[in-house]
């Protein structure tokens, strides 16, 4: 007999955070489902995002088959990008196939759910709706349950200008929002028993990001006269999550299996900024060039902007820039490279760090002869395994990856050529950030005054690979702890819980060492998914509000 499965998602979560907390003492619920439960890190994506992580951990396969890499795509035969959304998705998530096999699914603020799907059920999108300020009907649905919801906490805070006080004000709006979407959740669970339930939860991600070197001694960042008012930010917000979970876990049917997942994990970020372009030109891959009018209006506009109040940046991505969006955001990334003397060029975005050929034949004003396309890379990847840290000599990049290597599947050519994985520079991660104009060093060091990382420069929390999964409830080993677990086994093992298995193989397997023998039911073979519908782009204005979403969540550097 199938069971029912709930899946409370707790962005940016560490286990290098829950274990000792929960061993202290801090986080009861966490600790007790760690005893009762089968446990362990679960590895992410590359890199560890939340676009490309939550889309594996929605469908089970990998970027080069669900076709997300990052926020943004680059457009085929240009050097432009578009915002993606849901829609960019090519494999159908575990929910959409629960509710074709009848099962009543409800899915609450997960990241790239937007626009909502028509479950068998409910669905609320995540932060990517393109609003700017709120929530409005078009992430709901049905969109009638927009007025029994609000008001629905979205990101929660903006993150671009950061002054005196705008800490504690987060961390109160942190607090709040994670409380409020507890009692949505709790509403709809009264109102129904669902077969599927997901919940997302961003306030542990966030919290990272702001305040870790505050909690952290050993960052290069920490000020202990600061951390005596903010070092426990980060253990409130947990706090906050544990007692989420304990009103959650009162409302939960006995015969329901439990995953507390994260998409990724959280560290410290150190005190160096990478910028890829100026190194490429250091090499003589790349050449920069003045621009144009475009590329510094567009510098400036971006400039202006960040220095805004959050509501003039809403009406001026919203009004008088909403046509030019895309053009934009592409000419701030790219706007300035001199296109015919370049063979090599990074988005330079710390969300997707790589490099992609200036081809022939497929750049507008490709260099690169197909011929050579391999050879160069090569050379270029093995020039980034010999960069050193000018301080201790150790390697600045962890892997090169050519993007066959890392990823399979029909849309492995939208991730860049050359993907990397950056090194930790003493156990914090190295910022790639935008080289500007191209003068300056490749490699540089903070200036304190850069230390607490407004958005659109370098938070001094970030993102680790290692994420964590819990599993509880009937049939589940206790106390079990998962050899090897990602993100890509969730999905099958979820369905699987629910009885159902996929007519088509996955990249990710179920998690059969976290149940007692015979516990998981009998599956039943769901129909093969019908062919998935062409991406819907966001409109202009959809465009521009989501630009000013992610520029204040901190995904766009």
């Amino acid at each position: 007999m199938s069971q029912q499965c709930w899946i409370i998602g707790l962005d940016g979560a560490t286990l290098d955070l829950v274990l000792p907390w929960a061993q202290a003492g801090e986080l009861p619920h966490l600790a007790g489902l760690l005893r009762e439960g089968a446990w362990g890190e679960l590895t992410s994506t590359i890199p560890p995002v939340s676009f490309p992580a939550w889309s594996t951990l929605m469908t089970g396969c990998n970027p080069g088959r669900h076709g997300i890499f990052d926020f943004t795509q680059r457009r085929p035969g240009r050097y432009e990008i578009d915002f993606i959304n849901a829609t960019y998705r090519r494999v159908p998530t575990m929910w959409r196939r629960a509710s074709q096999a009848g099962r009543r699914v409800g899915v609450m603020g997960f990241p790239c759910t937007y626009p909502p799907e028509a479950v068998n059920g409910f669905m609320i999108s995540g932060f990517d709706a393109p609003v700017a300020t709120g929530i409005d009907r078009s992430f709901v649905h049905p969109p009638e349950l927009y007025a029994q919801i609000s008001p629905y906490p979205l990101s929660g805070i903006q993150e671009v200008n950061i002054g005196p006080g705008w800490h504690q004000q987060a961390l109160q709006q942190l607090l709040w929002s994670t409380e409020r979407r507890t009692e949505v959740a709790l509403q709809l669970l009264q109102q129904e028993t669902w077969d599927l339930f997901a919940l997302h939860y961003g306030a542990s991600d966030t919290v990272a990001h702001h305040f870790w070197a505050f909690h952290d001694p050993g960052s290069p960042r920490h000020d202990p006269a600061v951390a005596k008012g903010l070092g426990q930010a980060i253990l409130q917000i947990y706090r906050a999550l544990d007692r989420a979970l304990g009103r959650l876990l009162e409302a939960r049917p006995r015969d329901t299996v439990l995953a507390v997942v994260s998409d990724h994990g959280s560290g410290g970020s150190g005190a160096w900024i990478v910028h890829l372009n100026r190194w490429l030109a250091q090499q003589g891959w790349l050449r920069f060039g003045s621009g144009g009018p475009v590329h510094r209006l567009a510098g400036e506009l971006r400039r202006l902007g960040l220095r805004l109040p959050a509501s003039w940046q809403e009406w001026a991505f919203r009004g008088p820039l909403k046509r030019w969006v895309h053009r934009l955001e592409s000419q701030n990334r790219l706007g300035g490279i001199d296109w015919p003397r370049t063979a090599a060029f990074s988005e330079e975005v710390n969300t997707m760090p790589g490099i992609w050929l200036n081809l022939r034949g497929r750049e507008p004003t490709g260099t690169v002869a197909p011929g050579a396309y391999e050879d160069i890379r090569q050379e270029i990847g093995a020039a980034l395994e010999h960069w050193r840290h000018p301080e201790t000599g150790a390697p600045l990049v962890r892997r090169v990856w050519k993007r066959e290597e890392l990823y399979e599947g029909p849309w492995v050519d939208l991730a860049p050529d050359i993907v990397l994985e950056p090194a930790l520079d003493r156990g914090y991660s190295l910022t790639f950030l935008s080289s500007g104009g191209g003068e300056g060093p490749a490699l540089r060091r903070l200036g304190p005054e850069e230390y607490w990382g407004a958005k659109g420069g370098s938070m001094n929390g970030s993102h680790r690979r290692q994420g964590m999964l819990i599993l509880a409830g009937p049939g589940v080993r206790r106390g079990q702890q998962l050899a090897a677990a990602s993100l890509e086994d969730i999905a099958p093992t979820v369905l699987a819980v629910m009885g159902l298995a996929c007519a088509e193989p996955l990249d990710g397997n179920v998690l059969s060492a976290a149940f007692e023998p015979g516990a998981l039911p009998k599956q039943e073979p769901l129909e093969r998914d019908r062919e998935t519908a062409e991406p819907q782009p966001y409109t202009a204005e959809e465009s521009s509000a989501t630009l000013e979403r992610l520029r204040g969540l901190g995904y766009r550097e």
